[in-house]
């Protein structure tokens, strides 16, 4: 799995889950098989992923920043971001996921690109569901 997605599914929990598409099980087959039509329009239903939308990121983060224990700065630091989370902070994994966001810059652990990688983390968030303030993604 992806940096990104190991965050991504830290903070979207459970919806992130509901929208994966589930594979269809025998019962239904069994039950499309008796009902016809009805069920398969069901099934088909049932097989869309739910979209992801307005997980408010700011209110899962600030929560679990207060079970936290700890002073963590998530809404700047890339690295506190990712303690809080439950994710290896090393460089190697920030390096790794500057270069799954697309990150051109020196791959050397620099404010630069810990910045960069903050900001690109909450606009990835945005674009998929989450409800992330301006000020945080710009």
């Amino acid at each position: 799995m992806s940096i990104f997605g190991k965050i991504k599914d830290a903070i979207f929990g459970k919806k992130a889950e509901a929208a994966e598409p589930a594979a269809p099980s025998a019962s239904a087959s069994a039950i499309g098989a008796a009902v016809g039509a009805a069920t398969s329009s069901m099934a088909t239903a049932a097989e869309t992923p739910a979209p992801i939308s307005d997980v408010d990121v700011e209110a899962i983060l600030s929560a679990e920043a207060a079970k936290a224990g700890q002073d963590l700065n998530w809404r700047t630091s890339i690295v506190d971001l990712m303690k809080l989370l439950g994710i290896d902070s090393s460089l190697a994994n920030r390096k790794e996921l500057a270069t799954e966001l697309g990150y051109t810059g020196a791959l050397d652990g620099s404010a630069e690109m810990n910045i960069w990688l903050h900001k690109a983390v909450m606009r990835e968030l945005a674009a998929n569901g989450g409800k992330v303030p301006a000020d945080l993604t710009d």
